[in-house]
């Protein structure tokens, strides 16, 4: 899909004329439905209202079709059923419209027939100039300009000057949700957009618009799929730098890889894996529900950026506490280290017997003294330390309300609040004062019902305050003799191939017959291993096509018999090229690094805890090339079995340097050589600190 310039969409989403083709006074009717929406806006544009069996509609004329049109309607929407709107389409494009909404389902969703109707909708767009917003699509609403173009029943609530949000999402009911939701909260909405199916504007072009856009600060999206990332990656990229934070909501976690997979990195980096991985990359926050979208977006506007991750929580409960650390750790939320010794501003504003900690338990205390609300929140302000706070209060009725929240509003007095902090109740249901939630919300503190939705969203929005976004990627390293090779490349000339590019492979040679075995074995040295090789056989354990500790001659001649034997038992289908003969090496740590150049997306490196179970435990993380040693390293240390690479239970270090250093060279050999498909190393054997990695397999897939 070609990249819509700012201009046309424009047209679509700030229209100075509309058409409705379709055009009712039907109550429910869906182009009844959108006039009244801009007539109860207010919208001064020209309105150009279309049925061939109606003279007016209300007080307007009715035009017969779209060919009685003026030229240049900025707009047009189509409010009728599927099998109308190829003609409509065509009609408007010789009528030279801008634009054009199709709410009609039935296209690219509903077979072969609907695909390619789609498919030529997209070509007239293309070909006239003509942007087109769904099919299968709810609208857009511009809250800006007053301009509703949808069939949901809308009201209009400018942001009046007041930072404001934007939603771009591909389905339509969840954009509406997500407004209805944040408008409630008195949340200002700029623009909502729903994509639908796509065929001749898609999320990047929306979202492209919207970083230039003054009215929107802050965008929330709902994708099921990117359909073209790397518009959406720059798109993102440009986001970032104009500070303009992008929340997403991605569906998709439990779906299915779209291709099998030859090796294990293809399997175990899915689609879902893969987009957040690299979409992460751009400073996109993730939300895991549409709740959390909205309560990540809502903090997006009303409070300061978060500037470093480490949170402080001001509770009233030695219970709240302990489910607060609990909570944290499972959010893997950091808590910034309060203690009596150093924070003395903190220290002065509690009563003796209440110890600095963070959490921060005041006890009842404050009933009686809601000075200490005032005072604590306002040391917690003040330390740098504290990158964001919430004040999680059991709010009861407002009688209790009226005694803590005048005091936690006076700690606001005189400063301006350089870190998000949040209010959350305990009692969600408990009877808190309508003025009092506008009154902190006017001064750029949002409310939650629960505590658990603000920890929640601050957590999403910590894992991107202290992330490293800087590109490091390698200068690209070809592979010399990549070019002759296609589909699976096996394990012998795999390592032919990488090895003379620093990756370490224990000291083998290839042999094709038993006598050939028997001279590898000689010159590498015993005891040695034996491996069957064959484009044909990805996993060789599983069909007997690995043998070990071969001592001698004799047992290399034994052992080539048996594993033609193994394979042909396994899969008289497989014809295998021969055996690799390598010596035996010191044990060591079991990792798996693969890799992966998707079509879309582009190179991710798999790395992680490797062996037979690579695939049951799943225990790997996703590194994308931009990515420093420094910085693999730190994701690598994440994994949950990480304390078996800093030392566990008396076991050295391992070097994992080494291990980031192999992963970079990957990243290189990717950035360079676009044709590999998938690489597998499985198992890397990491060796204790300064001692390096070897890899004792190694797959690839080249297309």
């Amino acid at each position: 899909m070609a990249k819509l310039d700012h201009a046309m969409i424009a047209r679509l989403l700030k229209p100075k004329s509309v058409a409705v083709v379709g055009a009712s006074e039907k109550p429910g009717a869906l182009g009844a439905t959108l006039i009244s929406n801009l007539d109860r806006a207010g919208y001064t544009g020209a309105i150009y209202p279309i049925n061939p069996n109606r003279a007016t509609i209300g007080a307007r004329a009715c035009l017969p079709s779209v060919d009685a049109l003026p030229e240049g309607v900025d707009v047009a929407v189509l409010a009728i059923p599927r099998a109308g709107v190829m003609d409509a389409v065509k009609a408007l494009a010789a009528r030279k419209v801008g634009s054009a909404i199709i709410f009609a389902a039935g296209f690219a969703e509903d077979g072969e027939a609907g695909l390619a109707e789609q498919a030529e909708i997209a070509r007239i767009a293309a070909e006239a100039g003509m942007v087109i917003e769904g099919p299968n699509c709810l609208g857009m609403v511009n809250h800006v300009d007053g301009v509703p173009l949808t069939f949901v029943e809308t009201a209009i609530v400018p942001p009046a000057g007041r930072r404001a949000l934007s939603v771009v999402s591909q389905s339509g009911a969840m954009a509406a949700v997500l407004c209805t939701t944040l408008l409630a909260r008195d949340v200002a909405c700029a623009y909502s957009v729903s994509t639908g199916n796509e065929a001749a504007s898609g999320v990047e072009d929306y979202i492209d618009w919207l970083v230039d856009d003054a009215d929107t600060q802050v965008i929330a999206m709902i994708v099921e799929q990117f359909r073209d990332p790397a518009r959406f990656i720059a798109a993102a990229a440009r986001a970032r730098a104009a500070g303009k934070p992008i929340a997403l909501l991605h569906p998709g976690k439990s779906s299915a890889a779209r291709e099998s997979a030859a090796t294990h990195t293809g399997a175990m980096a899915g689609d879902y894996k893969l987009m957040r991985a690299k979409v992460a990359r751009t400073g996109v926050i993730f939300a895991e529900t549409l709740q959390e979208l909205g309560d990540i977006a809502e903090i997006l506007i009303r409070c300061a950026p978060l500037t470093h991750n480490a949170a402080a929580v001001l509770g009233e409960s030695g219970a709240f506490k302990a489910l607060t650390l609990d909570l944290a750790e499972e959010l893997e939320l950091p808590l910034a280290l309060l203690h009596d010794e150093d924070s003395p501003t903190l220290r002065e504003a509690l009563p003796a017997f209440v110890p600095v900690s963070n959490p921060l338990d005041i006890t009842a205390q404050g009933l009686s003294q809601p000075v200490i609300y005032t005072n604590t929140l306002g040391a917690l302000l003040d330390d740098d330390r504290v990158g964001a706070i919430m004040a999680g209060i059991i709010q009861s009725d407002p009688i209790t309300a009226k005694i803590k929240v005048p005091a936690i509003i006076a700690a606001l007095d005189g400063r301006t609040v350089a870190k998000p902090l949040v209010f959350a109740g305990l009692d969600e249901g408990a009877d808190m004062p309508a003025h009092y939630i506008a009154d902190l919300r006017a001064r750029g503190i949002p409310w939650f019902p629960t505590t658990e939705r603000a920890l929640r969203a601050l957590a999403a929005l910590g894992k991107r305050a202290d992330v490293d976004l800087t590109d490091a990627s390698p200068a690209p390293v070809t592979v010399a003799g990549l070019a002759d090779e296609l589909g699976v490349v096996p394990e012998y000339r795999a390592k032919q191939l990488l090895g003379p590019l620093g990756i370490s492979f224990p000291a083998g040679q290839f042999g094709a017959d038993a006598d050939a075995a028997v001279a590898a074995a000689d010159a590498v040295g015993y005891p040695v291993a034996m491996k069957a090789q064959a484009a044909a056989l990805s996993h060789k354990s599983d069909a007997g096509g690995v043998i070990l500790n071969l001592a001698d001659a004799a047992a290399v001649r034994a052992a080539f018999a048996k594993m033609y034997a193994n394979v042909a038992a396994y899969d008289a289908a497989i014809q295998l090229d021969g055996v690799l003969i390598e010596k035996m090496g010191a044990r060591g740590l079991e990792m798996i690094v693969g890799a992966k150049n998707d079509p879309e997306w582009g190179p991710v490196v798999l790395a992680g805890f490797g062996g037979v179970t690579a695939e049951i435990l799943a225990d790997v993380c996703l590194i994308t090339p931009d990515l420093s040693e420094a910085a693999i390293i730190a994701e690598l240390l994440k994994l949950k079995q990480a304390a078996l690479l800093t030392g566990y239970r008396g076991s050295p270090a391992l070097d994992v340097a080494a291990l980031a250093k192999l992963i970079r060279g990957i990243c290189a050999v990717l950035l360079a050589e676009p044709s590999i498909a998938e690489m597998d190393l499985n198992p890397v054997i990491l060796h204790p600190a300064g001692q390096g990695v070897v890899a004792l397999d190694a797959l690839m897939l080249v297309r």
